[in-house]
């Protein structure tokens, strides 16, 4: 099967909608567009991309979706400067949460030294792995 990002979108609508219906908060936020993008690119000396983050902001949570430096740049805080600058913009803006996923074999050590709970645990997804979702008081 191939994919068809027409009818996966045709999907998230249609779930957005039902979502709006039952809950008064995803109907404020759909109105208001609410949900607030933050990225950050980290470049090298010659501008090319290294890194960075891309995490959203909506009510009063911080969902960090993607982390992530070429070997070469890992280790030297960069990381952990760009989650602190992205939870001060959050709280700034009213987030009282940040949430995350990662596997074990990613940064689960990392986000958890930063202040991070588990609160959900997919054993053996996939086979010999687990799948986290994370949370932190901001």
């Amino acid at each position: 099967m191939e994919r068809n990002s027409q009818f996966q979108e045709y999907l998230h609508h249609k779930i957005m909608e039902y979502n709006e219906d039952f809950s008064l908060h995803h109907s404020l936020t759909r109105r208001r567009n609410s949900a607030q993008p933050i990225n950050m690119i980290v470049t090298n000396i010659d501008n090319k991309w290294v890194g960075g983050m891309s995490a959203e902001l909506y009510s009063s949570w911080l969902e960090i979706i993607d982390l992530w430096f070429s070997r070469s740049f890992r280790g030297i805080g960069i990381g952990t400067e760009l989650l602190h600058k992205a939870e001060s913009m959050a709280r700034k803006r009213g987030a009282e949460y940040s949430m995350l996923t990662t596997f074990d074999y990613q940064a689960k050590s990392f986000y958890e030294a930063k202040g991070y709970k588990v609160v959900g645990e997919l054993k053996d997804h996939p086979p010999g792995l687990s799948f986290y979702t994370l949370t932190k008081s901001l």
